[in-house]
């Protein structure tokens, strides 16, 4: 029976990783549709700020109530999991808690540090659920917030209720193995640990219990926490909670520039400064690419992983201060949809044939238009305060910029206000219609 045992358990770890690991080079193939772009500068700057966005959770804090839930809830889930690492030597080699014995009253510590731990991510994920289902916090309900509608609302709480469910079969276990020590059942005998801080008030459920039926819910339960957790794994790389893994690189490659500071087209930049005598033209000029964006694939690979990053928790909308007139711009609706418009090329793609490569696939739709309205990015006072709100420092402003300067640039498609200034600035070199020699007159006035 536990030949059978380590066999199963085996093969449950084979199908998890091969799973997993199919999901992730299809997220990685899928990122790669962007252009290319340069993170790689100030190497130690970027370790800086991922040890203090991603790890550290600094940006949560500027909301400290919640701020401490999540930690407690990412600290918490992340620190436990630890413990798999027993779970999973004793599931390959058909042992029984093998840290215990060389750990000694060390691992006592550890387990009664992971149950407190474990209580505190049941405790939160309650609240959570209440403030998303009872007390209805505004910038997580649909009456808003077109995009949270459907799969969105349901993710979040699956996760949730998978989590205290998890935490159960963990401090349950825990509560049944020590009763079998106590009443010298088989192999719990052989491991002494004694009672654990939490789980010990879980015992008087179980005591009536018979020595069978405790050894089969131990067992169930041993189960049932590994399997959710390869499971959950698997479920993450399909979930919006993708950004557990993803907030520490893209946190990483984060954009070090001034927030104030807009990216430049380059071709446009170098037209400009031949004008001027700044610089000269090229023999062969290059060939011009598209202005802006239309499509995820115009956009940079970084944009990609930003969407794919989106913990969809409405900070940036909450912010936003056209979101807060009524206006159609949403910038969390601005990263799903992208993200989105991603998973849509990967499911035509996995539903063709896939002779080509996901880089050649066509559907016929685009980012902007199908997934994201003009009124929407027409919207964007680029204020950059969802990029300040962002916990990941995730850019919406930089997605819609490039897909207004598409629409602006490509298909000279601007408001009529707009038109004005630009032909203002061409001519006249400023947003009023004046001449240049005319612009300090209101001086006289002063005399």
């Amino acid at each position: 029976m536990q030949i059978i045992s380590q066999i199963l358990f085996l093969v449950a770890l084979g199908v998890a990783a091969y799973f997993i690991s199919r999901r992730v080079m299809l997220i990685k193939s899928t990122i790669q549709l962007g252009r290319a772009e340069d993170r790689s500068d100030n190497p130690s700057e970027r370790l800086r700020t991922m040890l203090l966005i991603a790890f550290g959770q600094k940006k949560m804090f500027t909301r400290p109530i919640v701020g401490l839930m999540h930690f407690i809830i990412y600290a918490g889930f992340v620190i436990i999991n630890i413990e798999v690492l027993e779970i999973m030597i004793d599931g390959i080699f058909g042992t029984h808690r093998i840290f215990a014995e060389p750990l000694g009253s060390f691992y006592d510590f550890l387990i009664n540090f992971f149950e407190v731990l474990a209580l505190g991510v049941v405790l939160v994920c309650v609240a959570f659920l209440v403030r998303r289902n009872i007390t209805k916090v505004e910038r997580l309900q649909d009456s808003r917030h077109r995009e949270l509608k459907g799969w969105a609302t349901k993710d979040a709480n699956i996760i949730l209720i998978t989590e205290i469910l998890l935490m159960w079969a963990f401090l349950s276990m825990n509560a049944v193995d020590t009763i079998l020590q106590e009443r010298a059942v088989g192999h719990y005998a052989e491991v002494i640990t004694g009672d654990f801080w939490v789980s010990q008030f879980l015992k008087p459920i179980f005591m009536s219990w018979s020595d069978s039926g405790l050894a089969i819910y131990e067992r169930t339960a041993w189960w049932f926490h590994i399997l959710g957790i390869m499971a959950f794994a698997t479920y993450v790389t399909y979930s919006k909670h993708l950004h557990i893994f993803l907030a520490f690189p893209n946190t990483y490659f984060s954009n070090l520039k001034a927030k104030g500071e807009m990216t430049n087209m380059p071709t446009v930049t170098k037209e400009v400064k031949i004008m001027l005598g700044l610089a000269e033209a090229d023999a062969e000029p290059a060939e011009v690419g598209r202005f802006g964006a239309k499509d995820v694939k115009d956009l940079s690979w970084k944009n990609l992983m930003d969407a794919y990053s989106c913990t969809e928790c409405g900070r940036c909308t909450s912010s936003c201060p056209a979101n807060m007139t009524g206006k159609q711009l949403s910038p969390r609706k601005i990263m799903m949809d992208t993200r989105d418009r991603l998973e849509d090329i990967q499911k035509g793609w996995l539903a063709s044939d896939r002779k080509a490569p996901i880089a050649e696939f066509e559907d016929g739709k685009s980012l902007m238009g199908d997934y994201i309205s003009e009124e929407e990015i027409l919207a964007c006072t680029t204020c950059n305060a969802c990029v300040q709100e962002c916990p990941i420092n995730i850019s919406p402003l930089d997605i819609i910029l490039q897909l207004r300067r598409y629409k602006v640039m490509e298909e000279s498609q601007a408001p009529a206000s707009w038109n004005g200034m630009f032909s203002n600035l061409e001519n006249n070199m400023a947003p009023w219609k004046f001449s240049p020699s005319d612009r300090f007159n209101w001086i006289e006035n002063l005399k």
